[in-house]
């Protein structure tokens, strides 16, 4: 059997992500391998660290990249961070929440949750109650939860974090580069991201940073792993085993030595993705993280108020809406199975894709996002024509062009 050479279709990726990546993204990474030490390479690692220092707004001399894709960078701060026996308090807001939750568990630390109906975001004074209560060492968060697209404010939480003497962890994968993130202004120890939402690259690269108070925590357990061998025989080495980081990829110390100075061997470094992740980061940064954060607020209000023009519906607490994604509401008159039946005309027909979510929202809402290089004037417009022929065909009576208008009204 012969295979052709990989010829994907032509799509315009309008779900909650991955998105359409920005053609310059692409080519950067055809650009030729260097070796792992070649200076190049080693030059490269270094712009990619202040790169990032920019886009997390963070002073961190630790902020680089996590070979995998968003998920490997959860893993990679909760493994370092929780030992066996921590206490670990997860709000949950939606699905990436108890993702946290799992992966924590996972490490053996005691997890607490707290939870809000989905659609709904926690007040400040909930997450300081539950502080108090639970006196956990990590407090482990979600900015922007795709399941229900929500944003949870930050601003505060830090400082609650600081006066218990918690450390703070934010997933900010589906948030970073299209939402105001300030990891030193809000007091965050570790954050973590992916590059296929707003940075508009492909997913494959967890772009990290981590606070000197969470880089001491993480060389302290470095500290017990190298004296294991110093330790009579008996319960203390169990518990000193206990303390050991049990992943050698995810083990961020390790990683740590070779992004630094000493270049320690530690993986062969994901070349073709460190070049996606510089000129997502290098694009991002050119034109203006505030800019860019702009930028996805505009075009993310013309697709709210587009679906809504189509006299559809919007999920959950609007005001606490991330920018770059919207959950509507599928319309009852679709029936159980229309949902489904739109998303596909809409990729059939269109070449359009959009989402649908998980759990409890599985079926009841269409997750449209205007993200990274698809957070521009021509997809959004692009988007709600096509979804307004596909919902006429199946039967959805909706106003003529009363999408594009509504959105055209954002943009005039």
């Amino acid at each position: 059997m012969s295979h052709q050479e990989i010829a994907p279709p032509p799509r315009l990726l309008m779900g909650p992500g991955p998105i359409s990546a920005d053609p310059r993204v692409l080519r950067a990474m055809a650009a030729p391998l260097v070796g792992q030490f070649d200076p190049f390479m080693t030059t490269t690692m270094n712009e990619v660290m202040g790169l990032y220092r920019t886009v997390f707004d963070t002073a961190n001399e630790q902020t680089f990249l996590v070979d995998g894709t968003s998920r490997a960078g959860i893993e990679a701060a909760l493994v370092s961070l929780v030992e066996p026996g921590d206490r670990v308090l997860v709000p949950v807001f939606g699905r990436f929440g108890h993702l946290l939750a799992e992966i924590a568990g996972r490490c053996g630390a005691e997890v607490h949750t707290i939870e809000v109906p989905w659609g709904q975001v926690f007040a400040p004074e909930a997450i300081e109650d539950a502080v108090r209560a639970v006196r956990p060492k990590v407090l482990a968060c979600v900015q922007g939860d795709t399941s229900t697209t929500m944003c949870q404010p930050l601003a505060e939480i830090g400082a609650i974090c600081r006066e218990h003497d918690v450390l703070l962890y934010c997933d900010a994968t589906a948030s970073l580069g299209g939402n105001e993130f300030r990891t030193d202004a809000w007091g965050i120890d570790i954050a973590t991201a992916g590059l296929q939402k707003c940075l508009g690259g492909p997913s494959g690269s967890a772009p990290i940073t981590i606070s000197p108070r969470a880089v001491e925590m993480i060389g302290a357990r470095r500290h017990v792993e190298a004296g294991l061998r110093e330790i009579p025989g008996g319960e203390d080495v169990d518990a000193a085993r206990g303390r050991v980081i049990a992943s050698n990829y995810f083990d961020l110390a390790m990683v740590m030595d070779y992004w630094g100075p000493r270049r320690l061997n530690h993986h062969t470094e994901a070349t073709s993705m460190l070049y996606a992740a510089r000129e997502s980061a290098r694009l991002l940064v050119t034109e203006g993280v505030d800019t860019a954060v702009a930028r996805h607020e505009r075009h993310g209000r013309a697709m709210l108020d587009g679906v809504r023009g189509l006299g559809l519906g919007v999920f959950g607490d609007v005001a606490h809406k991330m920018s770059n994604v919207v959950a509507v509401e599928i319309p009852e008159a679709l029936g159980a199975a229309g949902g489904d039946a739109v998303r596909g005309s809409l990729l059939d027909d269109f070449g359009i894709e959009i989402g649908t979510s998980f759990g409890p929202l599985h079926g009841k809402v269409w997750r449209i996002g205007t993200m990274g290089f698809n957070a521009r004037k021509d997809a959004v417009l692009t988007t709600l024509a096509a979804l307004e022929q596909v919902l006429r065909a199946h039967g959805v009576a909706v106003p003529p062009g009363g999408g594009v208008a509504a959105a055209q009204e954002v943009y005039a």
